[in-house]
């Protein structure tokens, strides 16, 4: 990268990181699909990097409103969906993967705003979790299927059980990645690259997580979750 695409990364990648801050998640959204087109060995793996880190300042941040019993159903969940993932990446070209991934998430908060609601239990987290494993670790955006399941909790508790559960899904991400022979050194290098970015946006969304309420935070999840959907099928048409 030359310094201007460098500087230009990491505004993106400290934009991302303040979204995914106030609302628990984000950076893969508005990062990703800029990124790739910056560099495309920015993604997938050394933004997962980055969002390992981020995830871990917001739930040591947000420790007190994690949820531990969500947890130990939707991180199983993710485990199934990772593995799954790289099954299919073993056999099938990411492109053709990711458009039908767009498709499901923008089904998914069109669902969301004419369906009923959908009840945050085992069933639910453990699926949610599912889905977020296969498209974390096929697009690296994986926030939109959790987020979606929790748009009606309280910010704190979104932020914070997300985080903790973006912690160990992106790190079993990263392990598919490797597996398949998509991450080493050189994402490591590239990830450490945009550090100041995750950085800054983190410290930024201490500020705006404090000032979105309930509604606003349910507004914002379904907004990045139908852009992250738009961004997904273009990646995959382009």
């Amino acid at each position: 990268m030359t310094p201007l695409e460098w500087l230009f990364a990491t505004l993106v990648v400290a934009v991302g990181s303040a979204v995914q801050g106030s609302v628990g998640f984000g950076l893969g959204v508005v990062g990703a699909p800029i990124l790739i087109l910056i560099d495309p060995r920015l993604v997938p793996a050394p933004i997962l990097l980055d969002a390992l880190l981020l995830t871990l300042l917001v739930t040591v941040r947000e420790w007190k409103h994690v949820r531990i019993a969500d947890l130990s159903w939707s991180v199983p969940g993710r485990v199934l969906g990772t593995g799954l993932a790289v099954v299919v990446l073993k056999v099938l070209p990411e492109s053709r993967l990711q458009f039908t991934m767009g498709l499901l998430m923008l089904l998914a908060v069109a669902l969301t705003l004419v369906g009923p609601r959908v009840r945050v239990g085992r069933g639910s987290l453990f699926g949610a979790g599912a889905l977020a494993g296969v498209m974390g670790t096929i697009t690296s955006i994986g926030g939109p299927p959790m987020a979606l399941l929790y748009q009606h909790e309280e910010g704190g508790r979104l932020r914070g059980t997300l985080a903790a559960f973006f912690s160990l899904g992106v790190l079993l991400s990263l392990i598919g990645l490797y597996v398949v022979g998509r991450f080493g050194w050189a994402d490591v290098r590239l990830a450490a690259l945009l550090l100041p970015g995750v950085l800054l946006g983190f410290a930024l969304s201490a500020w705006t997580a404090a000032r979105l309420d309930k509604r606003q935070t349910r507004a914002v999840v379904l907004t990045t979750s139908a852009a992250a959907g738009v961004m997904v099928v273009l990646e995959g048409l382009l």
